[in-house]
């Protein structure tokens, strides 16, 4: 729900220019908007705003800001606390005056301090300030499901849910960072605490931001790395036990999702993790669920008859909408006005009609996000788990490869892809992210200086010996903040729908580091214990099948109906004038592309992904830089 932004400032910014910024993010809040500003010590100024989309407590009482009875604290806050009931019984001391998850904020504060947030179970971006100690607090929810921009300048912060409102601030100036770009091309996503302009960086995932007095602090009041660590302390090695804790945890996380003044649905797949949140919340349900999924006339991206059968056995409220090409092609051109910074993964495509269709009849809807990262689900984990049994081996090759005679001959490009692949890994600081060197040298070689490398080279901060953890630890480090849950926020908040995602309740995600790995992996069997738990909801004939995913056809697209924007994008003349790319790199890179099409490893078809990248690069660059 909702958006907030603000500032703490010495500029002169007004209350219609806050209001101005705010009401660039009206899709996230249609319902109401509140804006105020303060004076505070040395000088300072602190602004604080909020669009809402009502979803707890309806009435005026929710609206934001919001302060504490005798006025010493102030609120805006993005998100739900999905325990607020229960945090609320123990603060019976403080006079509420709403039912609404804010207030408890405020009194949760009020008897805790900043410490407080360790207590509060949800998605969340909030700003908070005491007019006692002056503090003012930015806090982003543990696992990034909200998203927290803020720009550091001369001594003033600005904040928002978007950057658009932070481009919005007079005198606001827009410097890309080149250096990221290599990363983003090659990853697709921007991964916090960077962004694509300079001096502005998101907050990271389960941090508090301190401001007092024109100094900043940050610190992490949930880390992966430490909650990994302490949770495998007491772990859980009994399956049975495991299956039937975890199932009561998944039960209790739907159950306080499904706490809304508005309606509720859920977003179906027909794979097992969003299977398996429909069937719980049907279970908790007295009427049917309302499920929304979407189809495709293209066979190999249809996941749609799958997702039908399983509302019909589970008995929910099914609606599904069949897109072709064109409806799909016609969100291209929205793609930057929701996604404020440049974001290539197109899944954000079929992820925006889904919300669409959902919007029409419902609110909020449950979504399936977080199994794979947190159980084991993706394919790459296989992939990973092989590369670790052959690392000796491949570190045998790569040495032989290296003798002066063998060098000379160029051996190791002699070998098979997966062999060389496996010998050339050799950084332990990107163990598992393997992969095809061509694509980061041709996204390097796209992009003038120097910049960051495109892997994230942070293994060893993990300490975890087994790879196929320390990817699944890195993945929700980076891929699910950055890629995945940024896709379901913006294409969400898009049409005002609010997306929750219960497998990344709090005490789901501490409990899943407590499990034996081998009863999320077992001998190839990836999410082994999520899929025995939807299998005693959903027959197993249902479920067990190839995991499809949100697929858009880039290939045809590029060297099609999107072909002349491409060219025009890779105009020699203009990326000269633009001064970000290689210009002749880059033209021929991606004129041999749209020439060869489906190609050999040097062209073609297998570049589609850096192509759509530098694509969708050029439409940001044409709505907010021009």
């Amino acid at each position: 729900m909702c958006g907030i932004c603000g500032f703490i400032s010495k500029q002169n910014i007004t209350l219609a220019q806050l209001k101005e910024m705010n009401d660039t993010m009206y899709h996230r809040g249609p319902d109401d908007s509140g804006e105020e500003i303060f004076d505070i010590k040395d000088g300072y100024q602190i602004g604080m705003a909020q669009r809402r989309l009502s979803i707890m407590d309806l009435s005026p009482l929710g609206h934001q800001p919001m302060h504490s009875k005798d006025g010493g604290i102030s609120v805006v806050f993005n998100g739900e606390i999905y325990n607020f009931l229960e945090l609320r019984k123990e603060l019976k001391e403080y006079p509420f005056c709403s039912n609404c998850d804010t207030e408890v904020i405020i009194a949760a504060y009020l008897k805790w301090g900043i410490k407080c947030m360790d207590r509060l179970n949800g998605m969340f971006a909030i700003c908070l300030y005491d007019r006692e100690t002056q503090d003012v607090y930015l806090v982003r929810d543990r696992i990034g499901k909200k998203p927290l921009y803020y720009e550091v300048n001369d001594g003033n912060l600005i904040f928002a849910s978007e950057l658009k409102p932070i481009m919005k601030r007079e005198g606001f100036h827009k410097k890309i960072r080149k250096d990221i770009l290599s990363r983003f091309l090659f990853q697709q996503y921007i991964n916090a605490p960077d962004s694509i302009f300079e001096n502005v960086y998101k907050l990271e995932p389960g941090s508090i931001l301190k401001f007092h007095q024109g100094e900043i602090t940050i610190w992490k009041y949930w880390d992966i790395k430490k909650v990994y660590h302490e949770m495998s302390k007491k772990p859980v090695n009994d399956y049975e036990q495991a299956k039937a804790e975890l199932k009561e945890l998944l039960n209790k996380a739907v159950a306080s999702r499904m706490i809304a003044d508005v309606p509720l649905g859920a977003f179906l797949s027909g794979g097992y993790d969003s299977s398996l949140m429909t069937a719980i919340a049907q279970a908790h349900s007295k009427k049917p669920v309302k499920t929304f999924s979407i189809g495709f006339h293209e066979e190999r991206y249809n996941e749609a008859k799958y997702a039908k059968e399983v509302a019909e056995h589970l008995g929910t409220n099914h609606t599904e909408l069949y897109i072709d090409e064109e409806e799909m092609l016609g969100l291209v051109e929205s793609i930057p006005l929701y996604y404020d910074e440049p974001f290539a993964d197109s899944s954000q495509i079929p992820t925006m009609l889904v919300s669409a269709l959902a919007r029409r009849d419902v609110t909020v809807a449950l979504s399936g996000d977080g199994g794979d990262e947190f159980f084991c689900g993706y394919n790459i984990y296989e992939n990973v788990h092989q590369a670790q049994l052959l690392d000796g081996l491949g570190g045998l090759v790569h040495g032989v490869c290296q003798l002066p005679g063998f060098r000379q001959i160029g051996l190791e490009e002699k070998l098979s892809f997966r062999v060389r692949v496996i010998a050339g890994n050799r950084n332990r600081e990107t163990k598992t992210q393997f992969g095809a060197s061509n694509y980061i040298t041709r996204a390097n070689q796209m992009v003038m200086g120097e910049g960051l490398p495109c892997h994230f080279p942070i293994e060893s901060t993990y300490q975890v010996p087994d790879w196929q953890m320390r990817r699944m630890l890195l993945d929700m480090d980076t891929y699910l903040p950055g890629d995945i849950l940024c896709k379901v926020d913006r294409a969400s908040m898009k049409y005002s729908l609010e997306a929750r995602c219960p497998i990344l309740d709090k005490d789901v995600m501490e409990y899943s580091f407590r499990m034996a790995h081998k009863l999320k992996y077992e001998k190839g069997n990836k999410k082994r214990i999520l899929k025995d738990i939807a299998y005693d909801y959903i027959p197993r004939s249902l479920l067990d099948r190839p995991k499809v995913g949100f697929g858009v056809p880039l290939d045809k697209w590029l060297r099609g109906p999107l072909k002349e924007q491409l060219t025009d994008m890779c105009s020699r003349d203009s990326l000269k004038r633009q001064g970000i790319f290689d210009a002749d790199f880059t033209a021929d890179m991606i004129e041999n592309y749209m020439k060869t099409g489906d190609g050999g490893p040097a062209t073609g078809a297998n570049y589609s992904k850096l192509s759509w990248s530098f694509f969708t690069f050029q439409k940001w660059y044409q709505t907010y830089m021009r």
